[in-house]
């Protein structure tokens, strides 16, 4: 029997709204407005957030706000220290524009992201059928592929489009501002850390127009950075070892799955400082080990 719970948000119309941190995107993000002003589900707002752009992103924002009341531009100032820890800080500001508004669901979306029209609706529908579903996405997909969710949890949400319940993400204290990265993973796992439902949604996908990771490296300096960044926010050393080998299989042959490896590595020996929780580390080591069992076939 359907929980009244669940009914109830089963006949609701639960309502959006949308967050985008932007800096000088304005080869993409016009494809991005494009692909939002064209929902089925239109968000009851949508704040873009331009970093100190200065490339005709705002130009380009301004066209839509105009066209499309719903939409609103903030400009952060120019003179600030950016690092991973940036995009919290435009998020954030959005973000209070929100809080006297009405709206179920909260959307942190990347400024170079496009889907079919039927996006939100869609995950919003999800939220409806799913009254614990606290985080929900799509797979994003990258020069015509997406991850394998072998190793890739389908209980993580990309950080390219992010849908969080509200009650959620108060409950989770929003994000993070970690200066190294993994803002979007801390969020979701903390999400489940507290007994909330996050998952991918393969049905649909969402296209990522620059490849993810590589906004201020090169590839080999991105790969670096990932193995680093999966050692302080926790990651089990024997899945890095598994992880690793699996990636030697995928472009750069060999060259990616090492540099993992390295990046792990080197930031194990020179204890780099680890900016989550330990409670939320146990967790995050939990559930890697019981994936690879699954991959393994261990009981």
């Amino acid at each position: 029997m359907i929980s009244e719970r669940c009914l109830e948000y089963k006949m609701a119309n639960l309502s959006l709204a949308l967050i985008t941190p932007a800096r000088n995107e304005a080869e993409r993000i016009e494809e991005t407005l494009k692909a939002v002003s064209c929902q089925s589900l239109q968000p009851v707002k949508w704040i873009i957030v331009s970093d100190g752009s200065t490339d005709g992103t705002d130009e380009i924002v301004s066209r839509y706000c105009h066209k499309y009341p719903w939409i609103l531009l903030v400009r952060m100032a120019e003179e600030r220290k950016r690092s991973f820890a940036s995009k919290v800080e435009c998020f954030n500001a959005g973000y209070r524009i929100l809080k006297e508004m009405e709206y179920d669901i909260i959307g942190n979306l990347d400024a170079d992201i496009t889907f079919d029209e039927g996006y939100f609706e869609f995950l919003i529908g999800k939220f409806k059928e799913e009254a614990d579903l606290g985080v929900a996405g799509t797979p994003f997909v990258e020069n015509g592929s997406h991850y394998d969710y072998r190793f890739t949890n389908i209980e993580h949400v990309s950080g390219a489009c992010q849908l969080f319940r509200r009650k959620c993400f108060q409950e989770i204290g929003g994000y993070e501002p970690i200066k190294g990265g993994g803002i979007d993973w801390v969020a979701v796992t903390t999400a489940r850390l507290k007994g909330w439902k996050t998952r991918t949604f393969t049905e649909k996908v969402c296209f990522h127009h620059r490849k993810m990771g590589t906004g201020d490296s090169n590839s080999i300096g991105a790969w670096l950075r990932h193995g680093r960044k999966d050692y302080f926010l926790g990651g089990h050393p024997i899945w890095q070892i598994f992880r690793s080998l699996y990636q030697m299989k995928s472009k750069p042959r060999l060259l990616g799955g090492l540099l993992l490896l390295i990046g792990y590595t080197w930031s194990w020996v020179s204890r780099v400082e680890r900016p989550v929780s330990n409670e939320l580390m146990a967790f995050h080591r939990k559930e890697q080990m019981k994936r690879l069992k699954e991959v393994l076939g261990i009981r």
